[in-house]
């Protein structure tokens, strides 16, 4: 950044002012102030000037004024994020240069609302937080999500077997959290497994695989946690199966939910369909829910011969992005849960600048191909940051050249 900005604080004038000033858009200023990055189509030293000019009537001293245009450090925390950004990991493989761009955004460091946003914009909470979400109330659901919500509530009851598929940051957690949450509050009769994933990944060389042992393990350990597991492999799944019968005729249904399954080893996703076929008669015992990102599609292709049987019994659904007027609906919902009408903070000319920087087109052959990244998370790190940036250059509400100037 500029030392210009420190200048501005110096004597007390926002960017805003200095916009208003010099006939410029707060975005163009920001980009000054905080990048160096001077309006092609005016005149550099001319710009200077007015500026120096605007600076000594507020009451810049000759020394502040002789440094203003120099390059200065940034504070630690501003470097810690764009070291983030720039070592954000990328995954090996064909990737055009737009999924590249894509994986970036979605995993930015997490953003945070500044103590002075807040006052700025009249919040107590930060309404994109860890801790936003503190029910079930607290979920926006669209139609997409509602079906999504329901397909793994029935899979849970009733048995199947369900893989859910969507980009880091659509809400694949929240919807795991709600469905745990939702069995306690409706005090259904279902034992969620949930294996330990940490570390997991699909192959021995770059992390631990979960194999098919350890899945049986869970289930034990939460079937009847209190048999000693039998010596040989056998005996441990024949147990396993009786431990299931006597759970079922107890009246239990039981669901297996594997999160992050696309780092499943392919072998274990061929084993899945010998959990899905312990019956009791013409009742399966137990019910399995995949949930991970993109490349588990990739993993449960038909035309892999090794995992084709799981395939033909596994029902896919993805979480949408909230494309269209969804976009709107999912703003106006997380502000109405803190009682602040959205337009308070975001107008609409900084809506549809949100939409289309997070609606990336990539070229193709024959034509090109709309990316859309517009889910929560990527939203909600835009947008915080965006007011941030409208409270430190003292704009009322985010407008478009606000998301222009991020």
């Amino acid at each position: 950044m500029l030392k210009l900005k420190n200048v501005l604080q110096k004597v007390g004038r926002k960017q805003a002012d200095l916009a208003e000033h010099l006939g410029l858009s707060q975005a163009a200023v920001a980009q000054i102030v905080n990048h160096g990055e001077w309006p092609k189509s005016l005149d550099e030293l001319d710009l200077q000037e007015r500026i120096c000019d605007y600076l000594e009537v507020h009451g810049a001293k000759e020394a502040d004024l002789a440094g203003a245009f120099e390059e200065v450090s940034e504070p630690r925390d501003v470097l810690a994020d764009k070291a983030a950004r720039s070592v954000s990991p990328l995954k090996t493989g064909s990737k055009t240069t737009t999924e590249s761009n894509q994986e970036d955004s979605m995993l930015l460091r997490k953003q945070t609302l500044y103590p002075a946003t807040r006052k700025h914009f009249n919040l107590f909470r930060d309404p994109f937080s860890d801790d936003a979400i503190q029910s079930h109330e607290d979920m926006y659901v669209s139609p997409d999500i509602r079906y999504v919500r329901e397909a793994m509530l029935q899979t849970a009851k009733h048995g199947g077997l369900l893989a859910v598929v969507a980009e880091s940051g659509a809400g694949k957690t929240t919807l795991m959290r709600d469905l745990e949450d939702r069995i306690l509050r409706e005090t259904q009769p279902i034992l969620l497994i949930k294996p330990y994933v940490l570390a997991m990944e699909d192959n021995d060389q770059k992390g631990k695989t979960l194999k098919a042992t350890h899945i049986a393990e869970a289930i034990m350990a939460a079937v009847a946690p209190l048999e000693k597991p039998k010596s040989s492999p056998e005996a441990r799944f024949a147990q396993l199966h009786k431990a299931l019968k006597e759970s079922h005729a107890a009246g239990y249904r039981h669901c297996l939910v594997i999160d992050e399954a696309h780092a499943l080893p392919i072998p274990t996703i061929k084993h899945l369909k010998r959990f899905f076929e312990l019956e009791l008669g013409f009742k399966k015992l137990l019910s399995i829910i995949l949930i991970g990102q993109p490349e588990l599609k990739t993993k449960l292709s038909e035309r892999d011969a090794a995992v084709r049987e799981v395939v033909q019994r596994c029902e896919m659904v993805e979480l949408a992005p909230l494309e269209g007027g969804r976009l709107d609906e999912y703003l106006k919902f997380k502000f109405e849960r803190l009682s602040k009408p959205v337009g308070e903070v975001i107008d609409a000319s900084g809506i549809d600048a949100l939409r289309a920087k997070l609606t990336l087109t990539s070229p193709r052959r024959d034509r090109p191909e709309t990316v859309s990244l517009l889910y929560p998370l990527a939203v909600g790190n835009l947008l915080t940051a965006c007011m941030n940036l409208a409270a430190e250059i003292g704009v009322p509400v985010v407008n478009a050249d606000v998301v222009k100037g991020v």
